[in-house]
C-alpha cells in the first residue's frame, strides 16, 4: 500500500450532481492576542474554501504556517514538475479526490512530496470531502466507507501556565480537574520544562518532570486514562530511557514525541525499551514518512494529523497501514473545530483509533480555537456520538473569519 501513489475518493455517494470546481479561496487567520513564545499552532490557521459552479462549497484547514500554505496553493507554476495547485483544481470534478490528490502530488513533485506542499494539500483534501458530503447530503464518515461504531472517546489536552515549577505544576493539575469535571475519561498532559520547546524557556531537571506527572495522576485518580507529551524533550534514547523508566508507576497510556521524529533509529530504541507505548507522527507528511516511523521507529501508536499528513484520504491510508501492523491510531489535532470535525469522522471509520484529541471551548486558551468554528461534536458521558450533518458538519461563527483575517 505504501508504494501506491493514489489516495482515496468518496464511496457510497449514490446519485451526484455534475459539479465543477470554480474557485479556491485562501484565508490567513491570526488571533490578535497571539504569543509567538507559545508552542501552539492553534493561534493561526489557513482556512480554504473550494467553490463549485452549483454554489456548493467545502471548507478545510491545515496545521502549518498559513502564509506559506496560502502561497503554495496560489503560486503560479513554471514547468511540468512545478505546476500551479489552484490551476490544477479549476474545472475539475470535486468527487475525484484521489485523482486530484495524485495530480497535485505529481504536478508539484519538485517543490513538494513532503513538507509545506503536502500540508497545504491537506486543507484542499479536507475541503473536498466536506464539499462532497454537502453535495450528496451525507456526513463524511459515510463517504469514507461508513461508520463502524456510534461513539468515540476523546481526550482533553492539559495546558500549562506560569514560568515557575510550582505554577506550571499547579496549572496542569487544575486543568486536569477541570477536564475531569466536564466528563472527560482521558487526559493528555504536556510535561515540557526543558528541551527545545520548553514552556516559557524553563530549564527544570528531569526529576521535576516526574513530579509533575505524579501530581496530575494523584489529582485525577487511577480510573482516568493519562497520556504524557514531552514535545521532543530528548535527543537520544539513552537519556530518555534513564528518565521514563521511573514513569511506569503512573500507568501512562502513551508517551508522545520523546525523540525528534526524524531520528527514527533512536526512536526505535525508545519504543523497544520504554515501559509504556510510544506515540508519534504529528509532524509527518504522507504515508511514506509513516512507513519509516512504524517500521524503523517502532512506535506502537501512530498520530496522523489530517491537516498535515495530506488530508483525510492520506490519513485513512496511514490508519490502514497501522492496522496491518497491529498498531493503534490516536490522531493528532491542535487546530479549530474544522480539523477536529475531520478528525472525528476519520475516527468513526477506524476501529483501532482509541482516542481523538478534543478541546471544547471551556478548555481552550487560544482565542481562534475558541471562537472560529462551531462543530456538531458534543461530549456525552465522556464520549462523542456519531455526527449526522452533511459534510464535516462544521459552521464558522458569523463575523469571526473577517475579524481574524490578516491575508
Amino acid at each position: 500500500m505504501a508504494g501506491i501513489m493514489f489516495t482515496i475518493s468518496p464511496t457510497s455517494i449514490g446519485d451526484r450532481s455534475n459539479l465543477k470546481i470554480s474557485d479556491i479561496e485562501c484565508h490567513v487567520l491570526l488571533a490578535p492576542d497571539y504569543d509567538p513564545s507559545f508552542t501552539s499552532s492553534g493561534q493561526d490557521s489557513l482556512v480554504v474554501f473550494i467553490h463549485t459552479d452549483a454554489g456548493i462549497s467545502g471548507i478545510g484547514e491545515c496545521d502549518a504556517n498559513p502564509w506559506m500554505a496560502k502561497t503554495v496553493i496560489e503560486a503560479p507554476g513554471t514547468h511540468t514538475m512545478g505546476l500551479a495547485v489552484k490551476e490544477m483544481l479549476i474545472g475539475a470534478d470535486p468527487f475525484e479526490i484521489g485523482d486530484l490528490w495524485n495530480k497535485i502530488y505529481t504536478g508539484t513533485a519538485m517543490n513538494g512530496r513532503r513538507g509545506m506542499v503536502i500540508h497545504a494539500l491537506s486543507a484542499i483534501d479536507m475541503a473536498l470531502w466536506d464539499l462532497c458530503g454537502k453535495a450528496v447530503g451525507k456526513p463524511v464518515h459515510e463517504l469514507l466507507g461508513g461508520a463502524t461504531r456510534d461513539r468515540i472517546t476523546p481526550y482533553a489536552s492539559l495546558q500549562p501556565a506560569g514560568s515557575s515549577f510550582e505554577a506550571y505544576r499547579d496549572a496542569l493539575v487544575k486543568s486536569a480537574l477541570d477536564a475531569k469535571a466536564l466528563g472527560f475519561k482521558a487526559l493528555k498532559s504536556e510535561v515540557t520544562m526543558n528541551g527545545p520547546y520548553a514552556h516559557n524557556g524553563m530549564e527544570e531537571n528531569y526529576d521535576r518532570h516526574t513530579e509533575v506527572i505524579a501530581a496530575v495522576r494523584e489529582a485525577i485518580g487511577p480510573d482516568i486514562t493519562l497520556m504524557v507529551d514531552v514535545q521532543y524533550l530528548w535527543s537520544d534514547a539513552e537519556t530518555c530511557l534513564s528518565v521514563v523508566k521511573d514513569w511506569a508507576e503512573f500507568d501512562l497510556f502513551f508517551l508522545e514525541t520523546p525523540i525528534n521524529s526524524d531520528n527514527v533509529k533512536e526512536m526505535g530504541k525508545v519504543s523497544a525499551n520504554a515501559p509504556m507505548k510510544i506515540a508519534c507522527g504529528e509532524w509527518l507528511a504522507t504515508r511514506f514518512e509513516f512507513e519509516e516511523l512504524m517500521d524503523v521507529g517502532g512506535v506502537q501508536i501512530a498520530q496522523p494529523d489530517v491537516g498535515r499528513v495530506g488530508g483525510l484520504g492520506e490519513a485513512k491510508i496511514v490508519c490502514d497501514m497501522a492496522l496491518e501492523r497491529g498498531l493503534t491510531i490516536v490522531p493528532h489535532c491542535w487546530k479549530t473545530g474544522i480539523s477536529i470535525s475531520a478528525t472525528a469522522h476519520l475516527a468513526f471509520v477506524t476501529n483501532h483509533c482509541d482516542f481523538i484529541e478534543f478541546m471544547p471551548p471551556q478548555l481552550c486558551v487560544e482565542t481562534l480555537r475558541r471562537e472560529l468554528a462551531k462543530e456538531e461534536l458534543v461530549l456525552v458521558d465522556g464520549q462523542i456520538p456519531l455526527p449526522t450533518k452533511p459534510g464535516l458538519g462544521v459552521e464558522l461563527n458569523e463575523g469571526v473569519l473577517e475579524r481574524f483575517k490578516v491575508a
